[in-house]
C-alpha cells in the first residue's frame, strides 16, 4: 500500500507529459498507443505508427490489448485514459513487492524479505517508470518476478499442474514482452536438473511446462502466420532493433534518425515496403554494417554492456545535453550493481544452488541488448532480483553488526579479566 501510494503521488506530477497532443499523442504509449487506438476503434491489431498501414506484429499483444481496454472505457488518448494507464502501471509495480518479498524469504529468510520488500517499495527506478511511462515495462517486471518465484518452487515439486502453471505464466510473460523467454526456459531447465539431482521425476513435468507454454503462445503465432504468411514468433521488429543500434552514430545509445517514429525517410520506407519487408531490409543493412565494421561492433557491444550495468555511456557535452540526469543515474545504477554483486557473492558462498537462478538471469537476460541496442528501461524487468540481492547484502551486514555488538560485553569481560 505504501508503494502504491508513493507511485500514485509521483504520477500526479508527471502524467501531464503523457497527455501532450504533439505528434498525434505519440507520448501516450508510442506504438502501443497507436495499436491500442486501432483495436478500440474496431480496426484490429494494426497501424503502429502515423497512418493506416494495416495489420502489425510490431509488439507482443498483451499490453496493447490492455491499453485498448482503457481507451474503450475512458476515451482514446484522453486525460482520463493517460491517468488510468499510469495508475495501472503503478499498481503492477506496487504488486511486485509481493513476489520480491517471497523470493527473498525463500532464499534468505524473513529478515532479508522485510528488507527486500521495502527496498522495492522505495526503489527509484520502479517509482519513476511506473509513474511516468506508459509501456509494458512494469507488467513485464511483475511477470518476470512471478516466473522467477515459480521456478524456485519448482525445484522441489514434480507436480504436473505446477509445471504447467509455470509454462502458462511464462507464455503470458512472453506475450507481454518476449524477453521473458530469454530466461524462463533456462530457469525451467535448472529446476528440472534439481529434481533429477534429488532423484525425482523431471521429464514429465518438463514436458507439461513445454506443452503449456506452447498452448499459450500458439494463437498469436497462428495469427501472425495467417496474416503475414511468415513465421513471426512474437514480434516483427528485430531487424530494426539491430539496425537502430549498429550504425556510425554512436554518440548516444539510442541515436535519433534511425526509426520510423522520428525519421520521415524511414517512415516512408516502412509505408512503401510494408512492415515485414521493411524490417528484413533493415536487418540486412545492419548485418552489412556489422560485417564491414567488426571492430566497431565489438566496441559498441562492450559499451552497451557497460551502459546496462552502470548507466554510463558518455560524458560529452552533446550527450549530457540530451541526458542531463545521467551523472546522477550513473552513481545510482553503478551502486546498485555493486550491491547486487556483493549479494550474489554472499549467496554463492552460502549455497551455490541458491545463487544459480540469479546467475542465469544476469547472464542471459541482457544478451539481446548487448547485441542490438539498450534503452534506459530495458534492465527494469530484472530489477527485482537486483533488489533481493542488494537487500541480502545489507541485511547480512546488519546481522553481522548486531552480532558483533552482542559479543562486545563478553569480549570486554575477558579483557578485564586478563
Amino acid at each position: 500500500m505504501v508503494a502504491l501510494a508513493l507511485r500514485l503521488a509521483v504520477m500526479t506530477f508527471l502524467y501531464p507529459e503523457r497527455t501532450d497532443p504533439a505528434r498525434d499523442h505519440w507520448r501516450c504509449g508510442g506504438e502501443a498507443g497507436r495499436i491500442a487506438r486501432s483495436i478500440a476503434q474496431g480496426e484490429g491489431f494494426s497501424n503502429p505508427y502515423f497512418g493506416k498501414t494495416g495489420p502489425t506484429a510490431w509488439l507482443a499483444p498483451v499490453f496493447p490489448y490492455l491499453l485498448a481496454g482503457i481507451f474503450k472505457g475512458f476515451g482514446v488518448y484522453s486525460k482520463a485514459s493517460a491517468i488510468a494507464a499510469l495508475a495501472l502501471d503503478c499498481l503492477f509495480s506496487a504488486l511486485t513487492c509481493i513476489p520480491v518479498y517471497f523470493i527473498a524469504r525463500k532464499n534468505f529468510g524473513a529478515a532479508t524479505a522485510q528488507w527486500a520488500g521495502w527496498v522495492w517499495g522505495l526503489f527509484p527506478y520502479a517509482i519513476f517508470f511506473s509513474a511516468d511511462f506508459i509501456w509494458a515495462t512494469t507488467l513485464t517486471t511483475l511477470l518476470m518476478s512471478l516466473v522467477f518465484l515459480a521456478a524456485l518452487h519448482l525445484e522441489s515439486s514434480s507436480s504436473l499442474w505446477h509445471w504447467a502453471g509455470f509454462g502458462a505464466l511464462s507464455g503470458l510473460g512472453a506475450l507481454t514482452d518476449p524477453v521473458v523467454m530469454s530466461v524462463a526456459p533456462f530457469l525451467g531447465v535448472w529446476a528440472g536438473y534439481r529434481l533429477y539431482e534429488n532423484g525425482r521425476r523431471w521429464l514429465a513435468p518438463g514436458l507439461a511446462a513445454v506443452f503449456a507454454v506452447t498452448l499459450t503462445v500458439a494463437p498469436w503465432f497462428i495469427r501472425n502466420y495467417e496474416t503475414f504468411h511468415k513465421v513471426i514468433p512474437f514480434r516483427s521488429c528485430l531487424g530494426l532493433e539491430v539496425y537502430f543500434g549498429n550504425n556510425h552514430d554512436s554518440w548516444h545509445w539510442g541515436p535519433p534518425g534511425y526509426h520510423p517514429s522520428d525519421n520521415e525517410n524511414e517512415w516512408r520506407e516502412y509505408q512503401q515496403l510494408g512492415e515485414i519487408a521493411y524490417t528484413q531490409e533493415k536487418f540486412h543493412e545492419a548485418l552489412a554494417f556489422i560485417n564491414s565494421h567488426r571492430s566497431l561492433y565489438a566496441q559498441q557491444t562492450l559499451r552497451r554492456g557497460v551502459y546496462l550495468w552502470t548507466g554510463f555511456w558518455s560524458l560529452s557535452p552533446r550527450y549530457l545535453q540530451e541526458e542531463p540526469a545521467d551523472p546522477l543515474n550513473m552513481v545510482f545504477c553503478t551502486g546498485l550493481t555493486i550491491l547486487t554483486l556483493i549479494g550474489l557473492r554472499r549467496a554463492w558462498l552460502m549455497n551455490r544452488t541458491v545463487a544459480m537462478p540469479y546467475m542465469v538471469v544476469f547472464l542471459l537476460f541482457p544478451v539481446i541488448y548487448y547485441l542490438t541496442h539498450p534503452e534506459d528501461y530495458y534492465r527494469r524487468p530484472i530489477d527485482p532480483q537486483c533488489a533481493v540481492l542488494a537487500a541480502h547484502a545489507v541485511a547480512s551486514w546488519v546481522a553481522e553488526w548486531k552480532q558483533e555488538l552482542s559479543t562486545l560485553p563478553s569480549k570486554a569481560a575477558v579483557a578485564i579479566g586478563e
